[in-house]
């Protein structure tokens, strides 16, 4: 239905048809590229739990409805213009490109409707679409002023009521949103816009409204609002755990800057530095550790590992694994028994892990090394600018198998050897199969003739470091190097 106009207010001039044909083209080739763009976004049904991925593609959906109003929109307004003249001829249109359907007009069309309150007569007038919005059928007539907020929501028939008395009252304009409770139950979002038609003496005649069903596009904006919400909740708590994980380790790991002497080494000083190189992802802080300890009896703990899992709860399970080990060898555990009992703690625990670790007790007076492992990569030992892994006892992961039995073996040391300790990421998983994980061990040990020139535990760190510090790991890693003193 037209819009009627105040008296005073001068006509606007009605658009060309040929630009709102234009302006409808537009529409329908943007409506069929965004439907690419959804197809896109939907492909990939594994990823629709990602908080990110669910985002977008509500904003897709968020977009459609839009462009779908927009486009029943402009349908109405060529409806409702004068048709071409056909006097002339029309010059030859070029070939164009296929278009994207048009809108079904029976949903689109369906979602506007127009209606006229007369006041001075009585008569109400609503569109059909008005009728197939509130779910009346035309012969039951409809609703007069009074009798419209009978299908309106109790909690928004205030609201409409204040509109309707400062339109009549007023004279202002009509734009607002109520819901109304059709008669199947089903409840629909109303937008109206409106204003009121004043007679020669300035008193209001009537008022029109146009009324459009945005339910679906309130759904829409609801969905964009909560997947954005619960991507912002699930950012905020994965920044928090990150944050959390860094702390922690920051705590338990050694924060060496350079090579740790111990002051009461004994008779052989042991040179020690270690180092922890991230992952590419730097989000995933991983489980891993490196430590060295003097313990009561003048000998020294060293010790490598790597829990399962990132963030909080593997650096969690890492400091509960590094304090249980440091409090077991103060007792006095040889490094065989030490690891029978961690791996029942992790057998035990309330978030059962695996890990593998290293562990050691270096004899600075009878330059000895006794270590036991739980699927973790051996020592490597340099000497002599040559270098070999250390042949491993038994042992298979932390929290593997309950009452696993670990083994241990003594290495002869002497002065200027080199020991480097590390965990398995040291090396980007590129290669499958049984040769995979040696590849960081093959490319250590290649590193002998560089090791040979380290006058220090950091030296040697420092060529790790370069070997390996910009390599695009999957996983961080450690290394603890020590150097036995001439």
């Amino acid at each position: 239905m037209p819009s009627p106009l105040f008296a005073d207010h001068p006509a606007d001039r009605p658009p060309e048809r040929d630009t709102v044909e234009s302006l409808i083209t537009q529409a329908r080739r943007l409506r069929g590229d965004l439907d690419a763009v959804r197809r896109e976004s939907a492909a990939d049904t594994g990823l629709a739990t990602d908080p990110q991925l669910r985002w977008q593609r509500a904003l897709c959906d968020l977009a459609v409805h839009h462009l779908d109003d927009l486009g029943g929109h402009l349908d109405q307004l060529r409806e409702g213009l004068p048709a071409e003249s056909t006097d002339a001829a029309a010059p030859e249109a070029e070939p164009a490109e296929p278009e994207p359907a048009a809108p079904e007009r029976g949903s689109l069309l369906r979602r506007v409707g127009s209606a006229e309150w007369n006041l001075l007569t009585d008569e109400v007038s609503w569109s059909d679409e008005l009728f197939a919005m509130f779910g009346r059928a035309p012969s039951d007539g409809p609703l007069t002023l009074d009798e419209l907020p009978s299908l309106v929501h109790a909690d928004d028939q205030e609201g409409l009521a204040t509109m309707v008395t400062d339109c009549l009252v007023d004279g202002r304009p009509i734009d607002g949103e109520f819901r109304i409770v059709r008669p199947d139950a089903s409840l629909r979002t109303v937008h109206m816009v409106g204003e009121p038609v004043l007679d020669a003496d300035g008193s209001t005649a009537c008022m029109w409204a146009v009324l459009r069903d945005v339910s679906e596009l309130r759904r829409s904006q609801q969905a964009v609002r909560e997947t954005r919400d619960s991507l912002h909740r699930e950012r905020h708590i994965a920044q928090t755990e990150h944050r959390l994980a860094v702390e922690l380790q920051e705590a338990v790991l050694p924060p060496w800057r350079g090579s740790l002497r111990f002051p009461q080494g004994g008779p052989v000083a042991l040179d020690l530095a270690g180092r922890y190189l991230p992952s590419a992802t730097r989000a995933l802080i991983g489980g891993g550790w490196y430590d060295a300890l003097q313990l009561p009896d003048g000998t020294t703990l060293l010790s490598v590992g790597d829990l399962t899992g990132h963030g909080a709860t593997a650096t969690s399970g890492m400091a509960m694994v590094l304090g249980a080990l440091r409090g077991m060898a103060v007792a006095g555990h040889r490094p065989g028994p030490l690891m029978c009992f961690l791996n029942q703690l992790l057998d035990t625990a309330a978030q059962p892990a695996l890990g593998s670790a290293l562990c050691g007790r270096f004899d600075p007076a009878a330059r000895t090394l006794e270590w036991s492992q739980a699927g973790h990569p051996a020592p490597l030992l340099f000497r002599n600018g040559t270098g070999r892994a250390l042949d491993p006892p038994e042992g298979v992961l932390l929290g593997a198998t309950s009452g696993a039995a670990y083994t241990q073996r003594t290495e002869q040391l002497e002065p200027g050897d080199l020991l480097v300790l590390h965990t398995d990421g040291l090396v980007p998983r590129r290669t499958h199969g049984a040769q995979a994980p040696h590849e960081g061990t093959e490319r250590l040990l290649a590193l002998a003739p560089r090791f040979l020139a380290a006058r220090s535990a950091q030296d040697g760190v420092r060529i790790v470091v370069e070997e390996f510090g910009n390599a695009e790991r999957e996983d961080d890693a450690c290394v603890l190097v020590a150097r036995v003193g001439d």
